[in-house]
């Protein structure tokens, strides 16, 4: 008999070989109806696999994140069977689950594949799905799988990648594939699918390789989850931050400056700037010391850091200056200037905590076809801050830091959001620098601290920075979606690479311990999501123009000026809408520009010194003197 101990801290006896759905079983048909996958001791496996030794087991269903990533895994192999059904000939390369469905790459030979291909290959899928084929799972010599696909060079260069006695087949129906699985019990269970796009992929991401074509796709348990999906889609398509951001004049981008370069516009740079204004006055509240680096930085000082080395290929080419001979660099992080702020003089124990700030523009090479508005640019604004104390401090910096970041994400209206621990990855220390002892003194402060104000986390291995563990914010928009923002990262390391030093009050050097943080993120990819978040109805306190006065001739344009000029000294913004136009007109384009307030001024309201009063989205809220106005106004912040 082995033991399997369950989520719950329960433990079961069952015979060796037990599968997962054995277990399911045992406790429930409505279960194992339900059950996808299954966690053995930390690593997905099928249902259906022999469970030989004492485990922990998780079963999985539709609502686990592994277990729909799974389901999609299936999928992918389902749409391949559908396709080497549909277009003989077809050769196959990789087809994984991503975060939202799953995509397959092909090489269609003679084929083209397109969007008006789609309707078919769809209902090939669902005609296969109700077969109700098993995924059977094969271990196989590498002999055998090159024979398999030979005539096959991308299947072919993987395997050769592969060691022997490593290499898996899966099949359902009439379709094969080399794969490390896991698999659903059966294709039955998909119900609805849905293919969303048709693009161009180069073999293993190499401009240099063959160009494929990859095909997108979504998948369900239920028609009418699919159905909501595509629902969301469209209210995606909506609040689509590049769009918004064009129809607001917030930013703009152009060929003549370079892709994935963003330019703020004036509104947009009021809305930024008062997000930076809010941050800063919240730092310098909590005893952080603003600073100010250069854009560029001499090669040698991140390759101390070790940015060279881990951000080397995605940084832009050094810049080597025609009479000296140096090499320099787009600066792709704060924290190695902020290093040398800390050693640029001695420092006591007595100085510590040492917090220092710095809103600092970075720069990295995306590739172009990774660039998606503001969410992926190659020029981006952090709000960056690196804090020094010492390792009996770190706990108490961290919770600050902690605090911080969550009083942040509240202000924004983002309250739905779980803390995720980003771990190193044990099987692959060549990723990170620095000893084994940091490492684990940097992820045990980050547990405690978050133990200790009781916030729910989830831990995943292989997602920590290369210089050390960190604590990513993953907050849910008003769609349900999910965005890294704000992050904390506790660094022995970096104090190390650049020997900083304080002398305590033993009269004895000691390294001091490094945080960072910041909790936007970054400003363009923080703005992106609030955008999406409100659909462009930002929060009142950060809106670019607060309220629009209207009035309803020429006759009027001065008394709107009056308004304007009376609201100014109390930090309460707007323009006049002074056009020639009638003035539904005016409310319409107003409504349209998510502008808070309209400000309806005619004879009579000119006469008696009054305001008629709109508010977006709810219409008429009364009529009122321009002060009762002003006190409305500042209670809805």
């Amino acid at each position: 008999m082995i033991n399997i101990t369950l989520p719950d801290g329960s433990v079961r006896q069952y015979e060796s070989g037990v599968s997962a759905m054995d277990i399911a079983l045992s406790i429930s048909e409505g279960l194992a109806r339900n059950v996808i996958s299954a966690k053995v001791d930390g690593e997905v496996w099928d249902t259906d696999r022999s469970i030989e030794k004492d485990s922990a087991v998780q079963l999985l269903t539709w609502r686990d994140d592994e277990g729909k990533n799974t389901f999609w895994h299936s999928s992918a192999h389902l749409m391949a069977e559908a396709l080497q059904s549909l277009y003989p000939g077809i050769k196959f390369t990789i087809g994984p689950a991503i975060e939202r469905g799953f995509y397959y790459d092909v090489d269609p030979g003679e084929h083209k594949i397109s969007s008006e291909d789609f309707k078919k290959i769809e209902d090939k899928m669902l005609e296969l799905a109700r077969q109700k084929n098993t995924f059977e799972r094969k271990e196989v010599s590498k002999a055998e799988a090159l024979a398999f696909y030979k005539g096959n060079e991308y299947k072919e260069e993987l395997i050769n990648d592969l060691e022997d006695g490593t290499i898996t087949f899966y099949t359902q129906g009439d379709f094969t594939d080399l794969c490390r699985g896991p698999h659903i019990p059966q294709t039955g269970i998909i119900k609805a699918v849905k293919l969303m796009n048709v693009a161009g992929a180069y073999w293993r991401g190499d401009e240099n390789n063959a160009q494929l074509t990859r095909i997108y796709g979504v998948s369900f348990p239920k028609q009418k989850e699919l159905t909501a999906y595509l629902h969301l889609l469209e209210e995606a398509k909506k609040r689509d931050h590049r769009k918004l951001g064009a129809e607001l004049e917030l930013f703009m981008f152009s060929e003549k400056v370079g892709a994935g370069l963003p330019i703020w516009l004036p509104k947009g740079t009021a809305l930024r700037t008062r997000l930076e204004d809010f941050l800063k006055n919240e730092q310098i509240k909590r005893g952080y010391k603003p600073v100010i680096t250069p854009h560029i930085a001499k090669k040698e000082l991140y390759v101390t850091s070790g940015h060279y080395e881990k951000y080397g290929e995605d940084s832009f080419q050094p810049i080597m200056t025609p009479r000296e001979g140096e090499e320099f660099l787009l600066k792709p992080m704060n924290c190695p200037h902020h290093c040398e702020i800390y050693g640029h003089r001695p420092r006591s124990y007595k100085e510590l905590p040492l917090r220092i700030a710095e809103f600092g523009t970075v720069y990295r090479y995306e590739q172009s076809g990774e660039l998606h508005g503001l969410s992926r640019v190659r020029g981006f604004t952090q709000d960056d801050a690196h804090l020094f104390c010492t390792p009996d401090q770190l706990k108490d910096e961290f919770l600050g830091v902690l605090d911080l970041t969550r009083h942040v994400l509240s202000k924004m209206g983002f309250e739905d959001f779980t803390a995720q621990i980003s771990l190193r990855d044990p099987n692959n220390p060549d990723k990170y620098i620095g000893s084994k002892e940091n490492w684990d003194n940097a992820e045990r402060a980050i547990i405690e601290a978050t133990e200790e104000v009781g916030l729910k986390t989830t831990q995943v291995e292989g997602e920590a920075a290369f210089y050390g563990p960190k604590l990513d914010f993953m907050v849910r928009d008003a769609l349900g979606r999910s965005w890294q923002l704000g992050t904390i990262q506790v660094d022995y390391n970096l104090p190390e690479r650049f020997e900083l030093e304080y002398i305590g009050s033993d009269n004895q050097g000691h390294r001091p311990v490094m945080i960072h943080r910041a909790p936007f993120g970054s400003m363009e990819r923080f703005i992106s999501v609030l955008i999406e978040h409100c659909a462009g109805k930002f929060p009142l306190w950060l809106a670019p123009e607060q309220f629009a006065v209207l009035p309803i001739s020429d006759r009027f344009n001065d008394y709107a000026k009056t308004i304007e000029e009376t609201l100014a000294p109390f930090d309460i913004r707007g323009i006049i809408d002074d056009r020639s136009e009638k003035v539904n007109r005016k409310i319409r384009d107003a409504e349209v520009r998510k502008i808070p307030f309209m400000l309806i001024v005619g004879e009579k309201e000119a006469a008696e010194g009054k305001v008629s009063v709109r508010k977006q989205g709810e219409g008429d809220v009364g009529v009122m003197t321009i002060e009762e106005f002003k006190d409305y106004f500042q209670k809805q912040l």
